[in-house]
């Protein structure tokens, strides 16, 4: 049975993803361990279908000024990795690698912003990877478009570019720590894939 909309999906196929998410966070922390130079742990993910406006609400309410990293997928599968950054997490960032206090976005220069950049370069490719592992499905990532602003403006991207799959996404929630004794941050991920291509993955994997 083909799926016309991301809530249509049992916990079968949510079940699915969260491995997916599982073994792309793992990948996730071994390459980001090398960039950064730190010893990085990060959980398993929670993977949740939600609403736009429940993700909102999830990321400190639609006026939460946060950073966006938005990364379009083509190929054998279509469709959107938007990853929302909060100030804990940027913090986090700034002192671990750069030796820096982050107080506002203001403190954010063309360097930190570039690393940022990487960061989610490192985060998505990991999660493709482990997808087109699974799947054989060649799958192509843009580089990351970096946006601080709102979180409701930044999610209103993906709602209006991906209305046809419906008012829901897949909330990737990922938490880890960087470092030693430094605590555990959040990095907040919404999958929209073109129904066409979610298909397809349940296909290639058995499971439709």
């Amino acid at each position: 049975m083909a799926f016309n909309n991301i809530d249509e999906l049992d916990a079968m196929h949510v079940d699915v993803l969260t491995e997916l998410g599982n073994i792309g966070s793992g990948n996730a922390a071994t390459a980001l361990a090398s960039f950064m130079g730190k010893e990085i742990d990060i959980n398993v993910p929670h993977v949740r279908i939600l609403g736009f406006n429940e993700v909102a609400d999830y990321v400190g309410g639609p006026e939460n000024i946060v950073m966006g990293l938005l990364i379009k997928m083509d190929g054998d599968v279509n469709g959107m990795i938007l990853y929302i950054f909060d100030n804990d997490l940027i913090k986090n960032v700034m002192k671990v690698f750069f030796n820096k206090d982050f107080t506002s976005f203001d403190d954010l220069d063309e360097m930190s912003i570039s690393a940022f950049s990487e960061i989610g370069n490192i985060m998505a490719g990991a999660y493709v990877n482990a997808l087109s592992a699974m799947t054989s499905l060649s799958i192509n990532i843009s580089t990351p478009s970096i946006c601080i602003d709102m979180a409701g403006a930044i999610l209103s991207v993906p709602s209006i570019e991906f209305a046809q799959v419906g008012n829901k996404v897949l909330f990737i929630d990922d938490s880890f720590g960087i470092g030693i004794n430094t605590g555990k941050v959040k990095s907040n991920m919404i999958l929209v894939p073109e129904m066409d291509s979610l298909n397809k993955i349940f296909e290639r994997l058995g499971i439709m």
